[in-house]
């Protein structure tokens, strides 16, 4: 009798999902788990094989040897925000609202991919940097930094409380999706948002990771002193270069954090108070200044990789040791790309192929195949859909992406797109950087800056011109290839249902600017 009881307590315990071990109920549906940096350049991957050799990034390079790594990977709109608005919604701008990070708030109504997952049985979760003004909705649990949020010692929002951690941002905001991992029900399939903060400016790195370079002293890009020749008045009067617009106090830690613990406090001093007086002393000027500047950043913003890389590991060791690798699709992306020093600039914003260019690298045990690399044209709205197709889950129509879905398998569709529509327009807060839209194909860009006070296309041939330093518009060699994009524009436009005047809040609390595609009429066709 003892034997029957014992017997059929093992087998209560084995069938409770309230019971069993957390890690060893496999749900039918593959978990999502989506880690996103902030601002983390494509150059500061390794498994790019960027000719600087920045830095190495074992841990995300292991999704890349292990999966799939995507080279034309681009952002809707090159803004932590909208980039943000257009994963979760798999919309544009103009269809989803958040057109900039000036006056935009999210409007949480509408429909997002975490609230279908949710409804299809998935466990859904976000954790670490939100940015979109408004409350998640969607999740089960969430935990958001507010606003941009802080590096040491964070203040968070957990499922609309305020709660403060002792520690470093990336290290805090990992512990947290652990914690939920852990904690999670384990009988039901899992969608966890891991948003990191880093590494956005001001990029300050963990005091472990002050030193990690060792006063490395960094290869310049080619074009850090770009003058602008062959381009626009765009490139010409804008407000985000590392010479004028890096702030030497607070970019260039001159000055430390306000929000350093006393601990954390002896740990910066003991790194820059002696780097900073050596500077100090030699009373730079001029390019040399600007040498002095770049190389700060790339310590700094390198740092900070460093911590997300580290962290990522983290990740990844916990699948392994919990068995959840096996069923889970990870995905490691940035909301967009970002400048390292090329055209003299930082931030990102523009069409071109350091801003609207973010990383992405997925691993899916079983389904994609190790060590792969893609070329295609795939974008943040495909995330959405791609998403909902893997959970078995209708895509509404309202989408404008697309799945990639049989790209992770092996098969990349006749018909997938062979140019991308990018819309930019925040303007001037914060770099003044003109509102311009386009296309972006394997080997062309083409933009067009409309506001507010210039109307003018650029063409690049990035085969010929990689960097994107002179425009060939208007060159009769390309006279072909330029109405054949601009007609491309129209029609994307159109397919898109972009209004031909922008909502008067796309800009920020500024003057509203009317769309203008009279340009296009200019161009001689064949």
């Amino acid at each position: 009798m003892n034997n029957i009881f014992q017997l059929s307590f093992i087998l209560l315990v084995a069938s409770s999902p309230l019971l069993a071990a957390p890690d060893k109920v496999a749900p039918s549906k593959p978990n999502i788990l989506f880690i996103m940096a902030d601002d983390h350049a494509w150059q500061a991957v390794s498994a790019y094989g960027e000719s600087r050799h920045l830095i190495q990034t074992p841990n995300i390079d292991r999704l890349a040897s292990e999966g799939i790594r995507f080279d034309r990977y681009l952002v809707n709109n090159s803004l932590c925000g909208p980039s943000r608005a257009a994963i979760l919604t798999g919309t544009y701008s103009h269809i989803n609202g958040f057109y900039n990070n000036t006056n935009c708030r999210f409007d949480g109504s509408q429909t997002t991919f975490p609230k279908l997952l949710r409804k299809a049985g998935y466990q859904t979760a976000m954790i670490g940097k939100w940015h979109l003004e408004t409350d998640p909705t969607g999740f089960d649990h969430w935990e958001i930094l507010p606003g941009q949020g802080r590096y040491y010692n964070p203040p968070m929002i957990r499922d609309g409380k305020p709660v403060t951690y002792p520690g470093y941002v990336t290290d805090v905001i990992t512990d947290l999706s652990l914690e939920w991992l852990k904690q999670r029900d384990p009988s039901k399939p899992f969608m966890l948002l891991c948003w990191q903060k880093a590494p956005h400016r001001e990029w300050e790195p963990a005091p472990r990771d002050l030193n990690f370079d060792h006063d490395r002293t960094y290869p310049l890009p080619d074009s850090l002193f770009d003058d602008y020749s062959g381009r626009g008045r765009a490139e010409h009067d804008q407000n985000m270069t590392i010479a004028k617009t890096m702030r030497m106090n607070e970019d260039c830690k001159l000055t430390a954090p306000k929000d350093l613990s006393a601990e954390q406090k002896k740990s910066w001093d003991a790194y820059y108070a002696p780097r900073n007086e050596a500077f100090l002393k030699q009373n730079l000027t001029g390019r040399a200044l600007t040498e002095w500047k770049y190389n700060r950043y790339m310590h700094d913003y390198l740092g900070c990789v460093k911590g997300v890389d580290d962290n990522v590991g983290r990740i990844l060791k916990y699948l392994d040791e919990t068995g959840l690798a096996t069923n889970t699709i990870v995905i490691y992306s940035s909301d967009q790309g970002f400048f390292l020093g090329e055209h003299g600039w930082f931030d990102k914003r523009w069409i071109f192929q350091e801003s609207a260019r973010a990383p992405l690298l997925i691993r899916w045990p079983g389904t994609i195949r190790a060590g792969s690399v893609n070329k295609d044209l795939v974008c943040n709205l495909d995330f959405a859909e791609t998403f909902l197709q893997v959970a078995q889950t209708p895509i509404p129509d309202r989408m404008q992406g697309r799945s990639f879905l049989p790209v992770l398998q092996g098969t990349t569709p006749a018909d997938w797109r062979k140019a991308f529509y990018y819309h930019y327009y925040e303007y001037p807060a914060f770099h003044k950087v003109r509102p311009h839209y386009g296309v972006i194909t394997d080997r062309y860009t083409l933009a067009h800056f409309y506001a507010p006070d210039v109307d003018y296309w650029e063409l690049f041939d990035r085969d010929k011109d990689p960097g994107e330093m002179r425009s060939v518009f208007n060159n009769p060699a390309y006279a072909d290839v330029q109405a054949g994009l601009i007609q491309e524009v129209l029609r994307q436009r159109k397919q898109l249902k972009e209004p031909n005047k922008d909502d008067p809040k796309a800009f920020g609390p500024f003057d509203e600017w009317p769309v203008s595609d009279a340009p296009a009429k200019k161009v001689r066709n064949k």
